[in-house]
């Protein structure tokens, strides 16, 4: 324990994976003097993040020995669980695991560093990268009360508000509920837009009437203007993502036996535009491609 904080003494903490969101928290971390330790599979990733001098790129072995909680911004569960296979943890550390995941895969891995006295959050997190880049994230948070408390000083660096959800699990399964809307919203803006342009309205004007009713969201407030209506096509996230999510989203209702007819629709378009080869294009591509993609959908019915 290094410093410390509104919330008490601030870990020493690391991060693995510095893609579009791990850098940004990782940044934030270095900027507040908590960041020991990084590391990401790709060898530039570390280079280019520029952390201060105190901060070293030992591989996983120097994460698990210099840090007290190791944050993960890596793809699912399932790489964290293969990566803590060849590392020493060591008893009273915390794994933070900051994916989107499938709650069933949270609780094996927890189950599995508890016998080792290690701790384990599902924290998800929502805001994307240019809310990693500011620290102000919101963290849906799954695990024992005593653990959440002690990660308090981390969290307040890196996100704005933080959600105890319950045990372990919860903040993942939180995080689909969460994705499943907000993906199945997007696409219905495109949709709903897509039919502006073909009624020979302007789709910023028709964004502006939104926003000034009861139809606004994050897509209409934030999404289309600054990512999508201004040409920069880049909302920092692929459609490859977005459609892993969705199919998380509802396997995880089918086990709950709950019926989810948008989500499921959600998930057939962005099937359907990894089928025709745009999974790596950024998901802000989807609005103009979903004629496409919706004719591929009626063609199948």
């Amino acid at each position: 324990m290094s410093q410390t904080a509104k919330h008490g003494p601030v870990p020493a903490t690391a991060v693995v994976g510095l893609g579009q969101m791990g850098r940004g928290i990782a940044r934030n971390l270095d900027a507040a003097g908590l960041l020991v330790a990084a590391h990401d599979l790709c060898q530039d990733a570390f280079a280019a993040a520029e952390f201060s001098a105190r901060v070293c790129d030992g591989g996983a072995a120097d994460l698990t020995t210099r840090a007290d909680v190791v944050l993960f911004a890596v793809p699912s569960t399932v790489q964290i669980a293969e990566l803590l296979e060849h590392v020493a943890l060591r008893p009273g550390q915390i794994i933070v695991d900051l994916t989107t995941s499938d709650p069933n895969q949270s609780r094996d891995l927890s189950g599995r560093l508890a016998a080792s006295a290690v701790g384990y959050l599902d924290s998800a997190m929502t805001g994307g990268a240019a809310g990693a880049d500011a620290g102000t994230l919101t963290l849906m948070t799954g695990g024992s009360a005593d653990d959440v408390a002690r990660c308090r000083p981390v969290f307040d660096v890196i996100a704005s508000r933080v959600f105890h959800m319950g045990g372990v699990g919860t903040g993942h399964a939180m995080k689909l509920v969460h994705n499943m809307i907000l993906h199945s919203s997007f696409l219905a803006t495109c949709e709903g837009l897509r039919l502006a342009e073909q009624a020979g309205l302007d789709p910023a004007s028709a964004v502006e009437v939104l926003n000034a009713g009861n139809a606004r969201s994050f897509v209409t407030e934030v999404r289309f203007p600054r990512d999508i209506l201004s040409g920069t096509m880049n909302a920092r996230s692929r459609i490859a993502n977005l459609e892993k999510d969705l199919g998380l989203a509802v396997g995880f209702a089918a086990r709950q036996d709950s019926s989810t007819p948008y989500g499921s629709l959600t998930h057939t378009l962005l099937a359907a535009a990894l089928d025709a080869g745009h999974g790596d294009a950024d998901f802000s591509w989807l609005f103009p491609l979903f004629g496409e993609l919706s004719d591929k959908l009626e063609e199948t019915q």
